[in-house]
């Protein structure tokens, strides 16, 4: 049986551009990043790539699974399973990693931001597994959580072994993969707080005092990078997931199996130059703006707001003449408290010319409880006194 509710829906008719897809972005005549084994530009909102080369080759990822590894440990904090003022006492195998790393030792104690710092900036393999082990208790079962995101991402060409790329056999993934990782981690808006500093100390102050620089030094040297990952082994070469924001446009850059730092940077440069000379994005929402409200029959509060769960944009070409946009909400049947906020409500489908460009999840923006049996009398009253 559906749910009896009463909405506001929301039908606009906006002028802007149609969203560009792939095939329209004239990939075939680009020259960006051709020099790299893969390569993918997209914008973040959209999801709508610009530019790609081989994006579903799968190559091994080094140091880009941080990606991952950081989306987990992001999900944790926004879960409350886990406080940045906690503090993590380090193993034996966390302090052993080989590669990039804080040089932990055995039985010391770091605070979860001290370590998370440790890996968006100078992506440590050792703090990378202290956190796996303080979130899944080993690395194991964090991996484990590693392939079961990637599999509810969809993301069917990635496979993890460890958490900190460190050569392993039957571990991959591919820049299409990588470039869904990153926008998926960058729906938490504080990663880039890390991700965007280009140095920091850790110990501050103490004998073993250890100076972080970060290994994306786009950071430093172009206008607007604040992330992602980097990545490197013999076997998989220069990579680099970059994250670059102008006005209201951000996007996503992967370069796969780069020969040298200097090409990885170049071609990473280049694909943000092209997004940002060529295109523009258009808003249509802010993450958790309410869209609309309705009413349940056997809820406390007489009005439940509705949000987008992320921000809306559409994306389009410099100069392109706007076309008409139909956005309308589609509410979920089964909406009945009590309900808590972040619960799933329904979806925000943008439109154009009939055709579904996207769908967005609708969320509750606060909790929801049972009405009283004082609220239903007082209700059954109302409706008696309007009949009448």
């Amino acid at each position: 049986m559906k749910t009896n509710i009463l909405f506001t829906s929301v039908l606009l008719c906006i002028l802007i551009a149609i969203p560009i897809t792939a095939e329209e972005t004239e990939n075939k005549d680009l020259d960006l990043a051709i020099d790299a084994k893969s390569a993918l530009l997209m914008e973040k909102d959209t999801g709508k790539i610009l530019y790609d080369e081989n994006i579903h080759e799968t190559l091994p990822p080094a140091s880009m699974t941080k990606i991952m590894t950081l989306l987990l440990i992001m999900e944790a904090l926004d879960q409350d399973k886990l406080a940045l003022n906690e503090t993590v006492r380090i193993s034996e195998h966390a302090a052993s990693m080989g590669g990039s790393q804080i040089f932990l030792e055995s039985g010391e104690e770091m605070s979860v931001e001290d370590l998370l710092k440790g890996i968006a900036i100078a992506s440590g393999n050792d703090a990378s597994v202290a956190l796996a082990e303080a979130i899944a208790g080993s690395e194991d079962a964090f991996v484990k959580k590693m392939n079961e995101k990637a599999k509810d991402l969809g993301l069917k060409n990635t496979h993890f072994q460890n958490t900190t790329g460190l050569p392993a056999e039957d571990h991959y993934s591919t820049a299409h993969d990588l470039a869904i990782m990153a926008q998926e981690l960058l729906k938490y808006e504080s990663i880039t707080d890390y991700t965007s500093i280009y140095e920091d100390y850790l110990r501050k102050g103490e004998e073993d005092e250890f100076w972080l620089v970060n290994t994306n030094k786009l950071v430093k040297f172009y206008p607007g990078v604040d992330g992602l990952k980097t990545g490197y082994t013999s076997e998989a070469k220069y990579g680099l997931t970059a994250t670059a924001k102008q006005d209201d446009m951000r996007v996503i850059a992967v370069i796969m199996g780069a020969e040298t730092t200097k090409e990885r940077n170049k071609m990473i440069s280049n694909m943000l130059d092209y997004a940002f000379n060529h295109y523009e994005t258009k808003k249509l929402f802010e993450k958790d703006e309410t869209i609309t409200n309705v009413q349940l029959l056997k809820a406390e509060e007489k009005h439940i707001n509705i949000a987008v769960s992320e921000p809306i944009s559409t994306i389009h070409k410099k100069g392109e003449s706007p076309k008409e946009i139909e956005t309308s909400v589609e509410l979920s049947d089964n909406l009945t408290p009590p309900l808590k906020k972040g619960d799933h409500a329904g979806e925000l489908v943008v439109k154009s010319g009939g055709k579904t460009i996207s769908k967005t999840p609708l969320v509750i923006t606060h909790d929801v409880h049972h009405a009283s049996l004082l609220t239903l009398f007082k209700r059954a009253i109302g409706e008696m006194v309007q009949e009448n």
